[in-house]
């Protein structure tokens, strides 16, 4: 395919949160999610994959080749069993194996998320597995945050029942949970040799890199306070298996705090440089 990748790439992308809760976990009160044992913040893989499809969306309109897969109110199975009533899926039929490759080539070239991060498509009628060239880890912050606690109210009730409770003070109390100010850091990783397979292209690369910079100025509520991207930092190598080990080039980004004898409470408070980079890798800072 001529326009498919010829090169691996790494990126880091630097994110920061500002009286808001990034990625509440459901299990937990929608607490901020946090480790454990060090304190520090985390928004999950899942969290900014979501992030990406949105921007996808909304920017394509989910017009095919752009369709999202996994998307608000979607019947997964009912999408998969389509890809079965293609005429060119439908003629493979006589062969065993051929249909399911068949419905998998579909799926991959209709559905931006599933060419870009996978998909488990043996759900109903099967059209196998996909894995996706681009992979993103779970995001962590560069120091322990505080979860900050706070009661708010609502002048209104539900329903007249609550109502006849309160003898029309028609008051509600709730609690938000807000980090007073996060700096997080997710690594990514994009195959060229699964790129080839799910026929992921420049195209949708672009479109990749544009999602992750602009993602959270589309994504604002009450909730996640403000969000923003404030660096990505993509290694590109000059061959399709790449020219360094990932670690390496991870651990050339150095994220420092300015002042440690005080909180951080915004990215002027650190310090990010780039230490030297392996010959076969070129450093392209997007933002």
């Amino acid at each position: 395919m001529e326009n498919s990748l010829k090169n691996r790439y790494e990126f880091v992308l630097i994110f920061d949160v500002t009286d808001g809760n990034p990625n509440g976990d459901p299990d937990a009160g929608n607490l901020p999610r946090i480790d454990a044992q060090t304190g520090m913040g985390l928004v999950s893989d899942v969290c900014l994959k979501r992030k990406v499809r949105n921007y996808v969306q909304l920017v394509k309109g989910c017009v095919r080749p752009f369709d999202i897969f996994v998307k608000e109110k979607a019947v997964l199975r009912k999408l998969i069993a389509e890809a079965h009533q293609q005429e060119e899926v439908k003629e493979k039929d006589k062969v065993k194996g051929e249909k399911t490759e068949a419905a998998r080539v579909w799926m991959c070239r209709n559905y931006y998320d599933i060419r870009t991060f996978g998909a488990v498509l043996s759900v109903g009628e099967n059209a196998g597995q996909v894995r996706g060239p681009v992979q993103i880890t779970f995001a962590r912050s560069v120091e322990p945050i505080v979860t900050s606690e706070h009661c708010i109210t609502r002048m209104a009730v539900t329903t007249e029942e609550e109502a006849e409770k309160q003898k029309g003070d028609n008051r509600m109390m709730g609690r938000k949970f807000t980090v007073p100010y996060g700096l997080y850091v997710a690594h990514g990783f994009i195959s060229a040799n699964l790129a080839t397979q799910t026929n992921f292209t420049e195209e949708d690369l672009s479109l990749f890199w544009d999602a992750l910079k602009n993602m959270f100025d589309h994504d604002h509520s009450a909730a996640r306070g403000l969000m923003s991207t404030r660096k990505l930092i993509v290694f590109k190598h000059d061959s399709e298996l790449g020219n360094a080990p990932a670690h390496q080039l991870f651990d050339a980004v150095k994220i420092t705090v300015k002042n440690p004898e005080k909180p951080s409470r915004s990215f002027d408070d650190y310090t990010i440089s780039i230490g030297k980079i392996p010959q076969g890798v070129t450093l392209i800072e997007m933002v």
